[in-house]
Order: C-alpha cells, then sequence, then structure tokens
C-alpha cells in the first residue's frame, strides 16, 4: 500500500468515505458524521496539502488528514504553543476494515509530525463515541479533556471535543510506501 497526496478529483471519492463511515457508524448507535461536510472546507484542506490517501493498488483504502492548525475553542493558548499536528478525518474504507490500518496510519502521521518538528500528535473525536475514544486510548493517546462549549464547524453544537493527544516520535516500519512531497524531498 501507498500513502499520497490527495488531489481535487478525489473529492468525490473523500465525500463518498464520510458517507459510507457515517452509515457504517449509524449502525453501532452513534450520530458521528450524520450531518453533511462541506465539500468547499475539504477541497480547501486538498489543496492545502493535508489530505492523505491510502492505495491498495487502484483501491483507495484510507484517508487521514492532518494540519497544523488546531480547530478553534478546543486546545489552551498554552497548548498551542506547543508544535503539534491535528489528525482529522481519519476514515478507513470497510472494503479494508479489520486489518489495523487506522493504526498504522496514526504510526505514520506520528512519524510524520514528528520529522516535521511536532511533539504532539493531537485529535478530537466525537464526544459520544466511546468504541472511537477507546480506539484511540488504545493506540497510545492520552485523554485531555472533553469540550462541549462551541459550534461544530458543519452547524450546531459542538460534537466533537473529547481531545487526546500522544508524542510523536520514530515510529519505525508503517508498512507504507509513502509518495508524498515529504518523502520524496528526504
Amino acid at each position: 500500500m501507498r500513502i499520497e497526496l490527495a488531489t481535487p478529483a478525489d473529492l468525490s471519492t473523500l465525500l463518498a468515505f464520510r458517507e459510507e463511515a457515517a452509515a457504517w457508524i449509524s449502525r453501532t448507535g452513534s450520530d458521528q458524521w450524520s450531518r453533511p461536510y462541506p465539500p468547499e472546507r475539504l477541497l480547501a484542506t486538498i489543496e492545502n496539502h493535508m489530505v492523505f490517501m491510502v492505495r491498495d493498488g487502484e483501491a483507495t483504502a484510507a484517508t487521514i488528514t492532518l494540519s497544523p492548525e488546531a480547530e478553534d475553542g478546543l486546545w489552551t493558548p498554552d497548548e498551542l504553543r506547543e508544535p503539534s499536528i491535528f489528525v482529522t478525518k481519519l476514515t478507513t474504507a470497510r472494503t479494508h476494515a479489520g486489518a489495523d490500518l487506522g493504526g498504522r496510519l496514526l504510526h505514520w502521521a506520528g512519524d510524520r509530525a514528528f520529522r516535521q518538528g511536532a511533539h504532539w500528535l493531537r485529535l478530537d473525536a466525537w464526544t459520544t463515541n466511546e468504541p472511537l475514544q477507546r480506539y484511540y486510548l488504545r493506540h497510545g493517546f492520552q485523554h485531555v479533556r472533553t469540550v462541549l462549549e462551541g459550534g461544530a464547524v458543519n452547524g450546531g453544537p459542538r460534537v466533537s471535543g473529547w481531545l487526546a493527544q500522544r508524542r510523536t516520535g520514530p515510529m519505525g516500519d508503517h508498512g507504507f510506501e509513502d509518495r508524498t512531497e515529504q518523502a520524496r524531498s528526504r
């Protein structure tokens, strides 16, 4: 499997991933991702080289977005002074579920963030999705706090405010062929 930067041509694939994930999550009893995400916001992250695609042959197996910017209102000013990379929209295609592809992507992200000088890999997860929270804890993240105040970027009240972080560092072999710009510049 290889990791590549997403291109604008991937927008429809990413929107379909989100719909597929929302349908699966809904069957588990969670309302996570039930509100549509603005395509223009997703396209902006693609154009800013923050979205990465995992390809398995011709199939897209997973995606992750890494940003140096935190969503407003989640992290304290002191925390924001610490070099960090923020994980969002980690999604695995149902065709590739069950092989801990997401965990491998988190290792890749932690290694990438470390090489960029970040001390922390941080994320905010759905406040009511306890299985997802346990998933991140199993992958070395520590819960920081839960923020309920504020609004969501796609409207309505804040629903993704379970904050967690883990230290970055060299993660060894994650098993991906890294075809991103950073990999080519090494």
